[in-house]
């Protein structure tokens, strides 16, 4: 099977651990594990039940527990419509893989995560590509959606909250998208990993499994409860779908850790108190992006709605692979290049780091756009 490189994460592999200062990170401000455990008010016994937790493979789907704590994210599921995966690209990974087969028509939009259009060609697929637009702010073209759909369409791919753009789909709008899919009975898979992240009202978006009988959602613990060390993510679906998800995950998965398992409960369990603190962080640090946006004349963009990242537009002359190293290389200042993302021309920003880190990160950015000799463009 040959399958494209996957641009973000071999980018974030070759330099992330290479800045000082990471403004490409997506992940809201990682927890240390004291700090999880003080969340919990119950530190000694967690301790000491970890201390003596006998290291088996544990329950091969996740453990009760925790796909009970999954399922109060939603609204209508329960532990029969929850898999636990390795982290949301396991989740996503195996829910094309399990759905998508040769000459399938699968939509998907772009900016997304690559996951989402790249897997699905490699198995042979169809792949149709629904262009976000920044006069759309970046929403689907629903008439542009329905014009793709074919009597082979099996699923229609979509990011929500998006990365790297930070739009974000309401109720009314993923009805619309789940209207279009029941015409073709196709699957909508909704990878929500910045879900519970909006930076204004409702933190918590209406998903896609809550709105539609074939709707998947993915997520994990690594964005909106800052655990991405854990890699432990889930899908939700129909419960047929999760049973032949499980099968497909037996030869690939197992099972996840069961240390992981557990901590994750204790996240979850204290759940609101994790995004209390990374709503503080998102909905701060994105003011100061759009400030320092205001106040620069080579840079736009759309305000993002929701998540860690913004899409910024640059006005002038470069690539933006080259323009990323020389950032990097002149000033510690790690962005991720639209190239690896498929759209030449931008550069995602993420504002998920602490606030100290944003502000300095954004001042160097500024000092290296004041030094580059370029002539803006009428972009």
């Amino acid at each position: 099977m040959k399958i494209k490189d996957f641009g973000v994460e071999i980018w974030m592999g070759l330099y992330e651990n290479d800045c000082d200062y990471n403004l490409a990170e997506t992940c809201v401000e990682s927890l240390t594990v004291n700090q999880l455990l003080d969340y919990s008010g119950n530190k000694d016994a967690l301790l000491d039940e970890i201390y003596n937790m006998k290291l088996t493979y544990g329950e091969i789907e996740g453990s009760v527990k925790l796909r009970n704590e999954i399922s109060s994210l939603y609204e209508k599921i329960d532990v029969e419509n929850i898999t636990v995966t390795h982290g949301a690209i396991g989740a996503n990974s195996l829910s094309i893989e399990t759905l998508v087969e040769p000459g399938d028509t699968v939509i998907s939009v772009l900016p997304t995560y690559q996951q989402h259009y790249s897997i699905p060609e490699s198995i042979g697929a169809n792949v149709k590509i629904l262009k976000l637009r920044p006069e759309n702010e970046f929403l689907p073209d629903l008439e542009e959606l329905k014009s793709y759909i074919d009597d082979k369409t099996k699923l229609i791919c979509i990011n929500n909250p998006n990365n790297p753009t930070g739009a974000l789909m309401d109720e009314e709008f993923l009805k619309k998208i789940v209207d279009i899919a029941k015409e073709c009975d196709a699957y909508v898979l909704c990878d929500e990993v910045y879900r519970g992240l909006n930076h204004k009202g409702e933190n918590f978006t209406k998903s896609i499994v809550d709105l539609y009988e074939k709707g998947i959602s993915t997520g994990s613990m690594s964005k909106t409860f800052s655990l991405a060390g854990l890699r432990i993510g889930w899908v939700a679906g129909p419960k047929d779908f999760i049973k032949r998800v499980n099968k497909r995950r037996d030869y690939n998965t197992i099972s996840c850790g069961m240390i992981d398992d557990r901590l994750s409960v204790v996240a979850l369990e204290n759940k609101d108190k994790i995004v209390k603190r990374n709503l503080e962080i998102v909905r701060g640090n994105v003011e100061l992006v759009d400030e320092w946006v205001k106040n620069e004349p080579l840079i736009n963009y759309i305000k993002p709605k929701a998540g860690t990242t913004a899409f910024l537009k640059y006005n002038f002359d470069m690539k933006s692979e080259e323009l990323c190293l020389r950032l990097l290389k002149e000033k510690s200042v790690m962005l991720v290049p639209g190239s690896s993302l498929d759209m030449e021309g931008y550069v995602r920003l993420g504002f998920a780091n602490s606030p100290e880190i944003i502000k300095v990160g954004l001042e160097k950015i500024s000092e290296f756009l004041k030094e580059l000799d370029v002539v803006k463009s009428n972009v």
